[in-house]
């Protein structure tokens, strides 16, 4: 596939997610990471680095590192490090990260994801484990002498990240928002991150450059903390823009940090971007190099669930969805959950994942639900689809179903009486009414018979008219197949 340009340039674009690893203590101490805990209140003497205190480092965040690279199909680097990565800021309080530099836990692996109806592929760099830091607050404080005043949280200071470093093979925003969707479902399916983002559990950082096609990569700039797939493109789509405008008018990019303001939809410069040089890393003197054997990551692979592409190659080969399908109805574990649910119960696949893909996705989208939420029981849904499928109820009939199912209706029977829309089978009845329409409508009559196919379906759209809907459209072609050759 060709990438897309805009206005003549090619837009380059790599994302670094920040995953928080869902333990329920820190990455290198016993302090809890639960959220919205009162300020402050979860922040140890390791967290802080206060003297005397050593890192320990935490299994279950290696584990979820393990399980991750598995899933991605990477490299689990047997031997790595763990390294301080030295800057000032206020919510760092020992005054270095601890992160992972030359030798990260997960090297490589990719991400599969369809984009416009096409199969895509981005390649990871690297998936490193590292702390968090705390939180500067700006909002929400009591003046101080008429000025205002900032604030300094360290609860988050120590949670465990998984840092994840795709190569920078998007083209689009589009791409890396869909992109960021496979990566956000992968980590929540594998239970390693609740990936809740308004809670920070999982946000990413755009590095976004443009260059003319064929040209070297141009200067890049990072756009920070974006917390939401929307923003995630809109921040892109501007960040673009810019750069092409301060290129097309002779100007340079400056390599930077950037942030994206919802409110106004646009990037600032927040500081000049630093290079690994500048952070002066190396390694942490207090932690022994992290060694996984064989063993363990086998004991990872054995507890591990049946990951979404395997499920995907499954359905198409048991149920016969094709791939695209495949691949939307795993798209979550909650989807795959309600697709298995509602097949238990008898649904046909094809139908149901064009259900599923359609007019419930509509839906949930629509009230911005998950289909967790989704109110209608996959019993019941399956319960629809074989009116669909015997005849009792139209396509369009089984849309205002839905609709009473969805308002809290339980009865798929009992919905479809109480509101007539019970499809006229009864051959006899159906057959009059044809004769009716025929009889009223020569002229599109003669016309099908001079070849005109929209008559057919003119004479089709006059009997379901006739029939108050009730018709079955399948048999109403029939009839009037039959009809029509018969003279």
């Amino acid at each position: 596939m060709n990438a897309p340009l805009v206005r003549g340039w090619e837009v380059v674009i790599g994302l670094e997610t920040h995953t928080q690893l869902s333990t329920a203590s820190k990455i290198f101490s016993g302090a809890a990471t639960a959220f919205g805990a009162a300020p402050n209140t979860q922040a140890c003497p390791v967290d802080l680095a206060l003297p005397g205190t050593l890192p320990v480092a935490n299994v279950g965040a290696v584990e979820r590192a393990i399980r991750f690279g598995l899933a991605v199909g990477a490299k689990v680097a047997p031997h790595s490090i763990f390294a301080r990565k030295n800057y000032f800021y206020p919510d760092l309080p020992k005054g270095y990260q601890i992160s992972q530099y030359e030798i990260p836990v997960v090297q490589g692996g990719t991400i599969e994801f369809f984009l416009d109806g096409q199969r895509r592929s981005v390649r990871l760099t690297r998936a490193h484990l590292e702390e968090d830091a705390g939180k500067s607050l700006h909002e929400g404080l009591t003046p101080r002498d008429g000025r205002p005043v900032s604030g300094i949280d360290l609860n988050r200071a120590g949670t465990p990240l998984l840092e994840i470093v795709s190569e920078p093979d998007m083209r689009s925003s589009a791409e890396a928002a869909e992109y960021a969707r496979a990566l956000h479902a992968l980590v929540v399916w594998l239970d390693i991150c609740d990936g809740n983002m308004q809670e920070g559990s999982f946000r990413c950082d755009a590095n976004v450059s443009v260059r003319r096609p064929g040209a070297p990569f141009g200067t890049r700039r990072e756009i920070k903390n974006l917390n939401s797939f929307r923003f995630l493109q809109q921040a892109i789509d501007y960040e673009v823009q810019w750069q092409i405008e301060q290129l097309e008018d002779g100007l340079e990019i400056q390599q930077a940090t950037v942030l994206f303001d919802a409110a106004t939809g646009e990037t600032r410069a927040m500081r000049t971007k630093e290079d690994a040089h500048d952070y002066r890393y190396f390694p942490d003197p207090d932690l022994p190099p992290l060694v996984i054997a064989p063993e363990w990551v086998a004991r990872v692979r054995a507890s591990m669930p049946e990951l979404p592409a395997a499920m995907a190659e499954r359905l198409q080969a048991e149920d016969g969805l094709p791939a695209y399908d495949a691949a939307m109805v795993t798209q979550s574990r909650a989807f795959a959950a309600t697709y298995a649910a509602a097949r238990a119960a008898g649904a046909p696949a094809k139908p149901l994942a064009n259900w599923l893909m359609g007019e419930v996705s509509k839906r949930l989208n629509a009230e911005g639900r998950d289909i967790a939420d989704l109110p209608v029981a996959p019993a019941t849904l399956a319960a629809l689809l074989a009116r669909i499928a015997d005849g009792t109820v139209s396509h369009n009939g089984a849309k205002q179903v839905f609709d009473a199912l969805w308002s809290g209706e339980s009865d798929v029977d009992a919905v479809i009486a109480a509101k007539g829309l019970k499809q006229m089978n009864d051959t006899g009845a159906l057959s009059a009414i044809v004769d009716r329409v025929l009889a009223a409508n020569q002229k599109s009559v003669d016309e099908y018979r001079a070849g005109k196919d929209k008559a057919f379906n003119a004479l089709v759209g006059q009997v379901m008219k006739a029939s108050q809907g009730k018709a079955n459209p399948a048999q109403v072609g029939e009839l009037l197949k039959q009809k029509l050759a018969g003279g």
